[in-house]
């Protein structure tokens, strides 16, 4: 499940739980594009209770990241599992963005760094 926590001009914060569908995706994605056109990105991805992806999600994030990498400035994770932080070592690579972790006891410190320079 996707849950749009905020949406202000260039700034998105989203929370995912449970595991992914495609119609998840075809909720958020346009959110996350319409974002994109105020300026780059600054996007919030918190996971509570996040198992995943079902495949023609996770097939949707990798076309999603594809078709972001030059638009997001930064990238906030929050999460409490070990291969959630890894996510963000594994996106690295594919954008020009900042990209941070944050573990979930460090929450408002990762929305006062992805707010940084809105």
């Amino acid at each position: 499940m996707v849950e749009i926590l905020r949406r202000e001009g260039n700034f998105v914060a989203v929370k995912l739980s449970g595991k992914l569908t495609d119609a998840d995706y075809r909720q958020f994605v346009p959110v996350i594009f319409a974002a994109t056109e105020k300026g780059k990105l600054h996007l919030l991805v918190q996971m509570e209770n996040f198992q995943g992806w079902e495949p023609q999600a996770l097939w949707d994030d990798i076309q999603l990241d594809a078709q972001l990498g030059s638009k997001i400035k930064r990238l906030a994770f929050i999460g409490d599992k070990e291969w959630e932080a890894w996510m963000a070592k594994i996106c690295r690579p594919f954008t020009r963005a900042m990209i941070q972790y944050f573990d979930a006891n460090d929450a408002q410190d990762a929305w006062t760094w992805v707010q940084d320079g809105l």
